[in-house]
């Protein structure tokens, strides 16, 4: 029995794992090789109500809490980690528009965020560095009733396929740092607005790139919170996306965990299975158990939000430890696999997917960072 989650959110746990099971996992190494994004199946878990389920009714969403956002999140990564980064992206972007966006300018774009019409990215990171807003260099200049943009977003999720993205860049001088720094809701058709698309490791399906901004005009009402303040405010948000990558990657380590169960009380040397030699299984049961217990602290994380309670500190836990754990984790079951696992096919896909998130959206010092400093106070723990 787990605690967090109810007989309706275990209810809804199985009607996506079955959604899944059925519509996601049978693409999952034809996506890896195309490098292309089902948007028909984008549309379905919209229509389904997958997408960003966590939004208030009044912006297009069902209120269901951010629980059952993870909850689903999880039964996606589960078949295919590149297809949950729409959940990712929606849910991270759609909080964003949500509570700092006007709802005139904003509310059509949840619309068809959560209708899965529609695919947001986020832009922070730049050539120069990303964690560290000090560094930000792309310029946005007040013009009237627009800013003009000028600079490089790079390394940003699904950069070539979004159809806008929440951009970071610096309305203030670089020596005010992340208080000189305003977020915008950038249209990617805009005019002036290039992209490009890297050849990643993993994540193939979803994808990265960098962005490119040659006096793009956004109007002023395309402004995501106070200028200037931006990423002090719509930075807040990311709490929420750090639990759900941390569920996002240990249900990938939770289904290599039990597809290898399986495999090694299944297959046999010396006249026994394989989960007979303790060399085997031990380690697996290691796994299993820092599986369970990571995942209780981001299904904990979620259940704080939900409450509106205090929850940076575990939020930035789930982010380093998740992705570092899964891969630890697919990585023990490639080798229990032997050739099998080493081949291309479904092990070596996860190893590349989760190996993703120890790069990007936060590293592991950053996070690490956060948590002393909640724990010690900014002032004991200085940038």
């Amino acid at each position: 029995m787990n605690p967090y989650l109810d007989e309706d959110l275990q209810a809804l746990a199985d009607q996506v794992r079955r959604f899944a099971t059925d519509r996601v996992a049978p693409g999952f190494l034809e996506r890896d090789k195309t490098r292309v994004l089902d948007r028909d199946l984008m549309r379905e878990m919209g229509r389904m109500g997958f997408i960003a389920p966590e939004l208030p009714e009044r912006f297009g969403g069902l209120g269901l809490g951010c629980l059952a956002a993870g909850v689903i999140h999880e039964e996606i990564a589960r078949a295919d980690l590149s297809i949950s980064y729409i959940n990712l992206l929606a849910s991270l972007n759609g909080q964003i528009l949500a509570e700092h966006g006007r709802p005139d300018v904003v509310r059509p774009w949840l619309d068809k965020l959560i209708q899965g019409r529609a695919l947001l990215a986020i832009a922070l990171t730049e050539p120069r560095g990303g964690s560290d807003a000090a560094n930000l260099r792309l310029r946005v200049e007040r013009d009237g009733d627009h800013y003009i943009l000028n600079g490089e977003k790079t390394s940003i999720s699904a950069a070539d396929q979004a159809d806008a993205v929440v951009v970071f860049g610096r309305t203030g001088s670089v020596q005010s740092g992340a208080h000189g720094v305003t977020a915008l809701l950038v249209p990617t058709d805009l005019p002036g607005l290039t992209r490009n698309r890297f050849d990643c490791h993993g994540q193939r399906a979803i994808g990265r790139g960098s962005l490119f901004f040659d006096n793009v005009r956004v109007p002023v009402d395309h402004r995501l919170g106070d200028e200037n303040k931006g990423f002090v405010q719509v930075m807040q948000g990311f709490d929420f996306s750090r639990a759900l990558i941390g569920l996002q990657v240990l249900g990938v380590a939770r289904i290599a965990l039990e597809e290898t169960w399986e495999y090694a009380a299944q297959r046999e040397a010396f006249g026994k299975p394989l989960s007979a030699f303790q060399g085997v299984s031990h380690p697996l049961a290691d796994f299993q158990t820092q599986v369970e217990a990571a995942r209780l602290l981001c299904l904990q994380t979620l259940w704080l939000k939900d409450r509106h309670l205090p929850h940076t500190a575990e939020a930035a836990m789930c982010k380093w430890w998740g992705p570092k754990l899964a891969y630890d984790v697919v990585h023990q079951c490639l080798l229990v696999f032997g050739h099998g696992g080493y081949d291309h096919g479904l092990m070596e896909q996860r190893l590349r997917d989760v190996l993703g998130f120890q790069i990007g959206d936060g590293t592991a010092q950053i996070m690490k960072t956060i948590i002393a400093r909640t724990k010690a106070g900014r002032a004991a723990v200085p940038a």
